[in-house]
């Protein structure tokens, strides 16, 4: 039982006292550009017409009605995050931001596809109000990128039609609508206003009028005509960026510094510093130096992976003794913009996407020109497929161009025109879906300040995508139907394929549920021969909401698969949707069985794990379909197409694995909170999940599990029995008073007497076995705590830590435990031994040690005896005695998970001096959470679709298809080709990783053989998974060689054919006649 104070006595009974596998979903693809190769980690607002609790729908007359919106739990305060709700957007942005975005009204003008995305966007981020605003009515036309109408909207007002369905995506934005014409003057009601269907000559009258306001306004205007698209960003004649890229500032642990003019900074090796010269740096920490303790910024320069140049003069200054931290400086940057039309005449550099077109923006920038002129002299679009439209666009713009002297384009490329002047008045999903992303991206800058704007033009586009074939122009004649604006662009022949398609789309969160809003608007799989196949085993939490938009809060706890299915079938009726909550895995083959494989046209992957990835990149090489692959983190996103016999597979390049630190580092000399927190995880687990489950594996077969501890007979045994042991007879708790001394006795052990010994074991002028002080940079010299119920903090970590073991041992937890006065009585009676630290402890110093446990000659005695002490205390419990396992849960902030491991890790870290963190930082650490935004996510699936159209079409070259890596914060671009696959040559023969031999007629190992000597090739060993078949180094296996290769591995490897396949695979290593050893292709045997 546990010590503790008994009334008017003071006597002290003695009381003694442990990998998410969640991946980064991003992956970086190698992309051959001249870009560097990239690897992945106040508002002035106007005062708002729109009133907070309410959204007004504007009717065409200019009256208004007033609608009360359902507000959602917990609404009421809009400027209380949500961090349940927001969690993986705070990890983005921060809490100031989001702030910011909060107290953020923003206009966005055209609700045609690319308005809806770029809504749907800024709503889910959680801005305080959207206005829409649309003259126009809805046509079928707009099916083809907008997710918001249905065909029963047609003929409806495009802004009233939109507002139900966005304001579904977060009750806590005010939505209103405009559907009469602006003024300027309205303008002003707004921090930032979007307009996505303008001319030029109205979008300058409002871009002056919004450069010009007190405070400026910021304007963006944006436009996606067929596969071209461009965005104008003006944030003002001075908009201050305050955080220019959202990275963590850099680090480093200081090793020496010299007193020199300039001075050399030194830095450990234990990570590279990631500085650059001209950076801002402060120092904290450093002994002897004290003058730089003063926390001035300073400049740096001749940046190096482990050292810098320091611009002071340190030869007066005190000489480095040891210590000392050097953290970056983020200094704000002021951008001052130009105004729309000035830009139009001087637009300085274009934002680049994909270096093969590097003289493209300047052309697009003539064109949009050209289009908005031929538009006002008309009073129409260009109508697809017409030549004569085509010819008087080119017209134009040549015109236009030659206005321009010398800054002129040599080419006007008129094939390039005439494929704007075709697809100009479409605009396709994909490309409202990636500059949805885009632009939400910029109202957040706008609003915010955090991440640096597009300065000032962007210009994209994706002739690529177009059918290889050419078309003929009654390919794009419109057939009233929804489709009409794609089969304007691409022709009807394609869109018969995308509706034929049978796709298979694996996981439906985040990407998923973007994939199926674009999917459905494109009409893929809704034809009669298609089918969409989609899968995933999770269910919906609330966390969720804020990107996957195809969830509500009522459906929190549902299967996302069924309903994402739903909710993508109301997008489009036709859509043949299967969902099924399937893990994607060796364990499901039966379910996606090799007939499943060989029916589909293409598989879309909208996973956030890696391994999940590989397995399904497999698939897809084994059975040749091609996989469309992206991921996406915070305001990174990367897309990588894998086609068969095209490009090398997903698997065949791999991010190296993410630094972990060593075991001593975390449990004794932590030197930053990462370390405090992957201790108070592992602590949690420990503690209150592994113990339990262990206590229970003991109680539930106490004759097997001792049985099982005597065989393994090592140190980890040993610790689990006395983990147990603990549990059951010294530490076992039958009050809530016990829980709290339970929890007192631990910030005891954690914070006082491991500190006390780890300081009497290694004091602090301790040198290692070279003379070299121990205590030197990294490490830290830790102190122990003295315990306070005036602390705060300190009744925080005993209030979780009691709640939590009370639930272990199924103790009701009293109310008043969160009464601080009656809390301290509580902890006040528990008797807290006295400590004396002990000769002789080992203390792991090795930084390649496993474990922590030490192995021991006695370690089998010790079992044997912790076993009868474990009987004797078995004997003493209740029957049916169980304990209660806790599992982590990081989205709940009621259950006090986290404020004990944010108490754990702070704790730890004050014993270290290391910085503490809040409650929130901790979750983003300990719960290892991906930072996640809907903008990315919504560019990623934006272009993987723009792939999609050249895979079912069909017939592109390697060179035709784009890899992408952007990132939204700076903002980059860096598109290429995907690179080929290696090619394998023997003879006259040549394969790829894409190519699978086959052998048909169930032949026996010698006819294997044969077949392969026939090639040239000589086979000295054939296996079946990790079983050996044949090596003809074994004289007992020549026997094997006229059996059928199906029945070897029947007998030798035991293999378990199902009755669905009719082929087994096989490993065969090969040389040629002069014993080079030739990687071939597995080798596929058909038996039946």
């Amino acid at each position: 039982m546990l010590p503790r104070k008994r009334e008017g006595q003071g006597d002290v009974v003695e009381g003694e006292t442990e990998n998410n596998n969640n991946s980064n979903t991003i992956k970086y693809v190698s992309v051959t550009s001249p870009v560097k190769r990239h690897r992945i980690s106040d508002t002035a607002a106007a005062d708002s017409t729109v009133n907070d609790d309410t959204f007004a729908i504007r009717n065409s007359s200019g009256s208004s009605s007033v609608v009360e919106p359902a507000m959602a739990p917990g609404d009421s305060n809009h400027n209380d995050i949500d961090e349940d709700l927001h969690s993986r957007q705070l990890a983005v942005y921060g809490r100031e931001t989001m702030r910011r975005l909060f107290a953020s009204n923003v206009l966005v003008s055209g609700m045609q596809g690319l308005g809806a995305e770029i809504a749907k966007n800024l709503i889910l981020a959680g801005v305080k109000s959207v206005t829409l605003h649309d003259e126009g009515v809805v046509e079928l036309w707009d099916l083809s990128s907008n997710f918001v109408f249905s065909e029963d909207d047609v003929g409806k007002n495009r802004a009233l039609a939109s507002v139900q369905k966005l304001q579904e995506l977060n009750n806590a934005v005010v939505i209103s609508t405009l559907t009469t014409k602006l003024t300027k003057e309205q303008l002003s009601n707004f921090q930032a206003v979007v307009f996505t269907d303008i001319s030029l000559e109205k979008a300058i009258e409002f871009n002056d009028y919004c450069h010009n306001h007190q405070p400026p306004i910021s304007f963006i205007k944006s436009e996606v005509r067929g596969l071209f698209g461009t965005v104008f960003c003006d944030f003002g004649p001075e908009f201050t960026v305050f955080d220019v890229d959202g990275e963590e500032p850099h680090t480093g642990i200081i090793a020496s510094i010299s007193n020199d003019n300039p001075a050399l900074v030194s830095c450990v090796d234990d990570e590279r510093l990631e500085f650059q010269d001209g950076d801002l740096v402060v120092f904290s920490e450093v002994h002897g130096m004290t003058e730089l303790n003063d926390g001035k910024p300073r400049k740096i320069k001749s940046a190096r992976p482990y050292s810098f140049t320091l611009e002071e003069d340190t030869t007066a200054f005190g000489t480095y003794v040891k210590g000392g931290i050097v953290t970056q400086v983020k200094q704000p940057k002021m951008l001052n913009f130009k105004p729309l039309r000035e830009a139009l005449k001087e637009p300085g550099d274009f934002l680049l996407s994909d270096f093969a077109k590097f003289d493209r923006p300047l052309l697009l920038h003539i064109a949009f020109q050209a289009l908005d002129k031929f538009i006002s002299d008309f009073g129409r679009f260009p109508v697809a497929g017409s030549e004569e439209d085509a010819q008087k666009l080119a017209s134009i713009a040549a015109n236009i161009n030659e206005c321009l002297g010398e800054g002129k384009v040599e080419d006007i490329n008129p094939k390039l025109l005439r494929q704007f002047a075709f697809g100009a008045k479409a605009v396709l999903n994909p490309m409202a879906a990636m500059f949805g992303g885009i632009v939400g991206q910029e109202v957040v800058k706008a609003c915010s300040g955090k991440f640096h704007p597009l300065f000032q033009f962007f210009y994209f586009d994706s002739v690529e995508s177009l059918p290889a074939e050419s078309l003929d122009p009654s390919d794009f004649k419109p057939l009233n139907s929804r489709y009409d604006a794609q089969i304007s662009v691409f022709g009807s022949k394609l869109q018969k394929k995308l509706e034929d398609a049978k796709v298979f789309m694996v996981g439906s969160g985040a990407l998923g549920c973007e994939f199926l809003k674009n999917l459905a608007l494109m009409g893929v799989s809704c034809g009669s021969q298609g089918k969409l196949t989609i899968t995933d085993d999770d269910v919906i939490e609330k966390s969720n909401l804020s990107r996957q938009f195809l969830f509500r809060d009522w459906n929190i706890g549902q299967a996302k698969s069924t309903v994402a299915a739903s909710a993508a079938a109301s997008i489009n009726p036709r859509l043949k949707i299967e969902a099924l909550q399937n893990r994607v895995g060796p364990e499901t083959e039966g379910v996606f069985n090799d007939t499943f494989w060989e029916k589909l046209t293409v598989v879309i992957n909208a996973l956030d794990n890696v391994n999940a990835r590989l397995y399904v990149d497999q698939r897809c090489l084994y059975f040749q379909k091609p996989l469309l692959e992206s991921g996406t983190l915070g305001a990174k996103c990367n897309t990588q197409m894998v086609i068969p016999h095209l490009t090398e597979n997903y698997g065949a390049s791999r991010d190296p694995p993410e630094k972990q630190a060593p075991m001593c580092t975390v449990h004794s000399f932590p030197h930053n909170i990462d370390h405090c927190l992957t201790w108070a995880r592992s602590e949690f687990e420990g503690l209150l999940e592994k113990t339990p489950a262990e206590v229970n594996a003991y109680l539930s077969n106490p004759v097997e599990y001792a049985s099982s501890m005597k065989n393994a007979g090592d140190a980890q045994a040993k610790d689990n029995l006395e983990r147990v042991l603990e549990c059951l007879d010294r530490e076992k708790c039958e009050t809530f008073q016990d829980c709290i001394t339970w929890a007192r006795l631990r910030f005891e052990d954690y914070f006082v007497n491991r500190v006390k010994q780890l300081i009497f074991t290694f004091p602090e002028e301790a040198a290692t076995s070279t003379g070299a002080p121990f205590w030197s940079a990294p490490k830290r010299f830790p102190h122990p705590l003295q315990f306070s119920a005036a602390d705060t903090s300190h009744l925080n970590f005993i209030i979780a830590a009691s709640i939590l073991r009370a639930e272990t041992f199924g103790i009701s937890v009293p109310d008043w435990v969160k009464n601080p006065k009656m809390l301290s009585e509580a902890v006040d009676k528990v008797i807290v031994p006295d400590f004396q630290p002990r000769e002789g402890v080992k203390i792991e110093t090795d930084e390649k040690a496993a474990s922590l446990s030490t192995a021991s000659v006695d370690d089998a005695a010790v079992i044997n005896e912790l076993l009868l002490k474990l009987e004797l205390c078995r004997n003493n419990l209740p029957s049916g005695f169980r304990m209660k396992p806790i599992s982590f849960e990081k989205d709940d902030d009621t259950n006090y998970h986290m404020d004990l491991i944010a108490g754990l890790a702070n704790m730890r870290a004050r014993n270290y001096s290391i910085p503490e963190v809040d409650k929130l930082k901790a979750k983003f650490i300990a719960g290892r959470i991906i930072p996640a935004i809907a903008t990315s996510t919504a560019m990623a699936t934006g272009l993987v679709c723009l792939e999609l159209y050249k895979v079912l079409d069909g017939a592109h070259k390697v060179e035709d298809y784009r890899n992408t890596f952007a990132n939204l914060a700076l903002p980059l671009f860096s598109m290429a080709e995907p690179v080929p696959p290696k090619v394998m040559k023997h003879r006259d023969m040549s394969w790829t990783v894409w190519d699978r031999w086959i052998l048909k007629d169930n032949p026996t190992l010698r006819e294997l053989i044969q077949w392969l000597k026939d090639k040239g090739l000589n086979a000295y060993s054939i296996s079946y998974g990790s079983c050996l078949l044949f090596n003809s180094m074994f004289p007992r296996h020549k026997e094997r060689l006229d059996k059928k290769v199906v029945d070897v591995a029947r007998e030798i490897a035991k293999a378990e054919l199902p009755p669905y396949r009719s082929h087994l695979d096989v490993v065969v290593a090969c040389e040629d006649d002069d014993d080079n050893d030739i990687d071939i292709p597995q080798v596929s045997i058909y038996y039946g």
